[in-house]
Order: structure tokens, then C-alpha cells, then sequence
């Protein structure tokens, strides 16, 4: 068995997701795995990995609009708000969707499907850089 890793840092913007698939690419052909398992983990707790639609920009405006729904930052209820209103809505927002996702590689590539793309989500208003580790076994 093959086991390849490595690390990419993602500048973030701010609240918004923000398009890897291509780089999470770029590390399997460079693995030379040819069949095989993609885990992608992002090393923080105010930010997720999601797959979603990459056509329609509208549907992660759309995701945006239900998290807002349910994780509002500022929300009277949450104690955790060291950073700010959106501190607690952001580690909420983490964990409903996730720090971790595989995806299986055939042909040396993600086997992703038509519109699917691969996306580090970022829950805090301010930007960051974030870590993200790719592990490609095959």
C-alpha cells in the first residue's frame, strides 16, 4: 500500500467557502496513487470541509442563508463569545457539517461527480489561514 500526505494552507476571506478541488487533485496525482482513498482534514474548529454543487455559486449563498438559520452568531444562548458574536456560531457551524471527507481515487483522480467540488467552508467573519491535510492511500 501507497501512502502519500501533504499539507496546503488556504488563505480565507472571511465568512464564505472557498473552492480546493483543484489542489486536493494536484496532491493525488502527485501521491501516484492510481486507485485508491482521498481524506482531506481541515486543523481548526471554526471552519469545515463540505462537497457541494461548483456550477451554481447560488447554492453555497444558499448554504450560507441556513446555516445563518441555524447557528446565528450573537445568539443570546451561547457563553462561548471570547472572539466575538460569531465565535460559538462558527464551532456550531464546524460541527454540523465537518473537518473531514474522503473520496475515492480511480484513474489517479478524485472520483468526484459532474458538479461536485470540494470546498473548505469559513464560519468566522474574519479571514485566516487554514491548514489542510491530505492523506492519499491506495
Amino acid at each position: 500500500m501507497t501512502a502519500h500526505q501533504q499539507r496546503l494552507r488556504v488563505r480565507t476571506e472571511g465568512r464564505g467557502s472557498q473552492e480546493i478541488t483543484g489542489a486536493v487533485n494536484a496532491a493525488v496525482r502527485d501521491s501516484g496513487v492510481h486507485t485508491g482513498l482521498c481524506h482531506v482534514f481541515v486543523q481548526h474548529t471554526s471552519c469545515s470541509l463540505t462537497i457541494t454543487e461548483n456550477a451554481d455559486p447560488d447554492v453555497r449563498r444558499d448554504l450560507e442563508t441556513v446555516m445563518a438559520r441555524l447557528a446565528p452568531d450573537g445568539d443570546p444562548a451561547w457563553r462561548h463569545d471570547l472572539e466575538g458574536p460569531d465565535d460559538m456560531a462558527a464551532h456550531v457551524r464546524s460541527v454540523l457539517t465537518d473537518t473531514g471527507l474522503s473520496v475515492p481515487v480511480g484513474e489517479g483522480r478524485l472520483l468526484l461527480g459532474t458538479w461536485q467540488g470540494i470546498f473548505l467552508w469559513e464560519h468566522r467573519h474574519h479571514g485566516a489561514t487554514r491548514s489542510v491535510v491530505i492523506t492519499v492511500l491506495g
